[in-house]
């Protein structure tokens, strides 16, 4: 049998670049060794350095050693666009190695790892930048549960591979990206780690001017000063623009590419919010609250509407739905709230869901409703169901109340950067908003990486001051 790298090579749809000759020998040594336990590989590769050719290569090789291989993401949006570069089905990580039960004490939804019953399987992660290992759903990170699950039996040959890109910005709440910290998988989590990262942009890549100012970006955060030469004059799929030009120019992107493939992607949930009421009133013409065919984006996790066997598994923080058809307003508790048919727009065989949405969240300048909101929601259905004398009865129809789970959405046309990550879309607007002396360093650079590597096709950088150019 060959040798894996040179399979590797042979399967490659490119010439590799010597940074991806190295790269498929440390692969090639990955898949014939046999003896290492909880045996990790670490791709590691700014935009446009070949990581996905790299990724559908290997795939193809795979199969003459006799390796299955399972494709995660860790959002729903992130495994659509993995899907669609491999044509091969990718599936969130929550999908497969959680499933929900109610917790027959407390009448709770709550997510129990499920026994891994893979054999000699490559578990591919990518967009692993997003995967954070915070306590969440009252269990341990995701990245903790996600090791565990994959390494959960010592001799079941299961591999592991993260890919991403450390310019990235990390997750919410954390200064580094955990899952591509070498260090991190190996003292925390005793993993043994093989690492590469790419940094070459490959020959096919070179005439994006997309990929060559994400490129400068990356560079100077690597050398970790703020320093801006972005060059727009010298190819044709990044522009400056002034706010003025901003409605004709959505409306451009909007008649070429369709709405759910442009998005605006700005710096604060207010900047989000206010631009969306504009694109709805200027651009869509909407008058009502809410109206088929707006899109919306969940911005909390929410486990109450969909059925069992979802292919989605739940309703995540990040998800997109597209507004069928609205059935009825209400005013309840205090509170304002929507029945609505939505479609999952990263799920396109997945029937429909009939819920309720708060609609407080589709205007607030925050993130979602905060505590003192919710709870005061809680308190006012909890006298609702005061009438049943069964404490554990009452406390399961309380836990079901559709009020109190009621989803918390926002307008999906603008984004803040960190619920634009994982996806791609054909044109991207973004806005920096107001910038003062002190916030122009490392941090903002990766932020603007980051949504600058959310377009594929054109890139529109809007009211950026004339420091940030050649």
């Amino acid at each position: 049998m060959q040798e894996p790298s040179i399979l590797l090579t042979h399967n490659f749809i490119h010439t590799p670049t010597e940074g991806q000759k190295a790269l498929f020998e440390r692969l090639g040594a990955f898949i014939l060794e046999k003896k290492k336990a909880r045996s990790t590989f670490l791709l590691k590769g700014y935009a446009g350095t070949g990581k996905t050719s790299v990724l559908a290569s290997l795939i193809r090789t795979l199969r003459a050693y006799d390796y299955k291989s399972l494709l995660l993401a860790p959002t729903g949006r992130a495994a659509k666009v993995m899907a669609s570069y491999t044509n091969r089905r990718a599936f969130t990580i929550h999908k497969i190695i959680f499933k929900q039960e109610e917790d027959p004490y407390s009448g709770r939804l709550i997510f129990k790892r499920v026994s891994n019953t893979y054999k000699d399987t490559f578990f591919i992660v990518d967009e692993a930048s997003m995967i954070n290992d915070l306590n969440e759903m009252g269990g341990k990170g995701l990245l903790s549960e996600l090791i565990s699950y994959v390494f959960q039996k010592p001799n079941s040959g299961n591999k592991l591979l993260l890919i991403g890109d450390t310019a990235q910005l990390p997750p919410v709440h954390q200064e580094l990206s955990p899952a591509l910290d070498a260090h991190v998988l190996q003292d925390e989590f005793h993993l043994q780690v093989t690492s590469c990262e790419l940094d070459e942009v490959v020959r096919q890549e070179v005439a994006s001017g997309i990929l060559e100012n994400a490129t400068r970006v990356r560079n100077q955060i690597a050398q970790q000063e703020f320093a801006m030469h972005l060059d727009t004059q010298h190819f044709k799929d990044i522009y400056r623009m002034t706010g003025d030009r901003l409605e004709d120019g959505l409306r451009y992107a909007y008649d070429k590419f369709g709405i759910e493939n442009t998005v605006v992607v700005c710096r604060t949930n207010r900047a989000a919010t206010q631009y969306n009421q504009f694109i709805r009133r200027q651009i869509n013409f909407s008058e009502d609250e809410l109206e088929a065919g707006d899109l919306l984006m969940i911005v909390k996790n929410d486990y109450h509407w969909l059925p069992e066997n979802s292919p989605a598994g739940f309703l995540a923080n990040g998800e997109f739905v597209e507004v069928l058809k609205v059935r009825n307003y209400e005013e309840m508790h205090g509170f304002r709230f929507a029945d609505l048919t939505l479609r999952l727009v990263d799920y396109p065989d997945h029937d429909t869901v009939d819920v309720k949405i708060h609609l407080e969240t589709l205007h607030s300048f925050t993130p979602n409703l905060d505590r003192e909101q919710l709870n005061k929601l809680y308190e006012l259905v909890q006298q609702d169901y005061m009438d049943i004398e069964d404490r554990t009865k009452r406390n399961s129809m309380i836990r079901k109340d559709p009020y109190l789970n009621a989803l918390q959405v926002k307008f999906a046309y603008a984004l803040t950067c960190h619920k634009s990550q994982g996806g791609q879309w054909n044109s991207v607007f973004v806005d920096l908003g107001y910038l003062t002396e002190e916030r122009k360093n490392v941090e903002l650079m990766r932020w603007l990486y980051t949504a600058i590597t959310r377009a594929s096709d054109e890139l529109y950088l809007v009211n950026f001051s004339p420091d940030f150019f050649e």
